[in-house]
């Protein structure tokens, strides 16, 4: 990082102007100066504007000006700078706001600004992070200023949002509890909207994928959200749905995702009709699936595969369990697509997943080591056949009813008075 210069050199073109400044005494006079001189270096852009701009702001900070007088300069000096592209800003505001650390108390609010205009320049080259960095810098808990706590959540909603640009769940979710520990909660429904999706995008980076499955489906429900937005979040809850462990959990899930009416016109609909209809998945379909994933979706595990690989052995897996009574290990093996590796055959990988399952309570039935054969129990709880068909019906009779909803409505909305009469009171 350059430093400032607080003493202007003669490879300025403006060099004669900041030494001319300087040997005035009169504090009223010297601010004008310093406001004019403003005004020509960005008037007269030029290979060296960052570096005029630099020693500018290092001049007024080495004069003698009250602070009182160099507020007003900052101001316009931050004016300035925003329409300016953004590696200048950049170029200027880093050693900037590094001088303005030691005078913060003096020049919060310039501070604040200046941290903004620098933000804002970072984002628009994709260092998201490093324009989250800056905005952390700024004094939220200020004696010299009020700040609002809606300002701080709206503050802290866009540091979040950088941060997860850069896919820093991290970085993003300290600032996330910072909004929960405040003491009052915010009334402004953008807010509680865009707190809402945060909290969804963290528990998606964090792999949590059932829960960001429920917060994605709140916000594609709320209401002030435009319709393409809505269904941006339906299609992330699907996505979230889709990678999330195969149990019971997933499946109440997935009825839910399944059974609502906006769910058909989306991409993701097929691998979901599939998924809650426990039909197998084919390689194709994972394939043409996974296109539409983002990077932390698709990263691998320490056993080499990715969240979708494992999600879709599992569901296939559980798929299997409605088509068979019993089966062999390594039968499965081969539907479930897996191959030996290492000591273990694809048999015995099988095995391991459908222990693990049965161990967690997402799969009923047995395994027989010896023979080496895997036992289905899935009429408990109506999980099976039965539970599948009731299920259907269920899904059925919610779309049914929503078509007559949808037609009540559209016949209120015809016939307002004749609908009155045959209200029931």
């Amino acid at each position: 990082m350059e430093s400032l210069d607080r003493n202007p050199t003669v490879d300025s073109e403006f060099a004669n102007e900041f030494a001319e400044i300087e040997s005035t005494h009169d504090q009223r006079a010297k601010a004008q100066l310093y406001s004019e001189l403003l005004s020509k270096i960005i008037d007269k852009p030029s290979s060296s504007l960052a570096r005029d701009l630099t020693l500018f702001f290092g001049a007024i900070f080495g004069s003698e000006i009250s602070v009182i007088a160099t507020r007003p300069l900052l101001d316009r000096f931050i004016s300035s700078l925003k329409p300016l592209p953004a590696t200048i800003r950049i170029q200027v505001g880093l050693p900037a706001i590094t001088v303005l650390q030691t005078r913060a108390t003096s020049v919060e609010e310039q501070d604040a600004l200046l941290r903004e205009t620098l933000a804002d320049a970072y984002e628009e080259v994709e260092e998201y992070s490093d324009a989250a960095r800056v905005l952390q810098g700024i004094h939220l808990d200020s004696s010299q200023r009020h700040i609002s706590d809606e300002e701080k959540i709206r503050m802290w909603i866009r540091i979040i949002r950088l941060y997860l640009e850069d896919d820093d769940a991290g970085g993003a979710e300290m600032f996330l509890n910072k909004i929960k520990n405040l003491p009052t909660k915010t009334e402004d429904p953008a807010l509680q909207l865009h707190f809402q999706l945060s909290q969804a995008r963290i528990l998606d980076a964090r792999r949590r994928f059932l829960e960001a499955s429920q917060e994605y489906l709140a916000v594609s429900l709320a209401n002030g959200v435009d319709e393409e937005d809505r269904l941006q979040a339906l299609s992330a809850a699907i996505r979230c749905v889709v990678l999330a462990p195969a149990g019971p959990q997933r499946s109440r899930a997935l009825s839910r995702l399944y059974k609502d009416d906006r769910s058909s016109s989306l991409e993701e609909y097929s691998i979901l009709e599939k998924i809650f209809r426990d039909q197998l998945l084919t390689e194709d379909e994972v394939t043409n699936f996974s296109s539409g994933l983002v990077p932390h979706q698709l990263a691998q595990t320490a056993d080499g595969l990715t969240v979708l690989d494992k999600a879709v052995i599992e569901h296939n897996l559980l798929a299997a369990s409605r088509l068979y009574e019993n089966i062999r290990v390594d039968d499965l093996g081969l539907i479930l697509g897996l191959k030996a590796s290492g000591e273990m055959t694809a048999g015995e990988k099988a095995e391991a997943y459908a222990a693990r399952m049965l161990e967690q309570g997402r799969l009923k039935g047995s395994i027989d080591q010896i023979e080496g054969v895997i036992s289905f129990d899935s009429e408990i709880y109506g999980d099976g056949r039965t539970g599948r068909s009731l299920r259907y019906w269920d899904a059925g009779v919610q779309h049914l009813a929503q078509d007559v909803e949808n037609v009540a409505a559209a016949i209120m909305d015809e016939f307002p008075e004749f609908s009155t009469t045959q209200m029931v009171h």
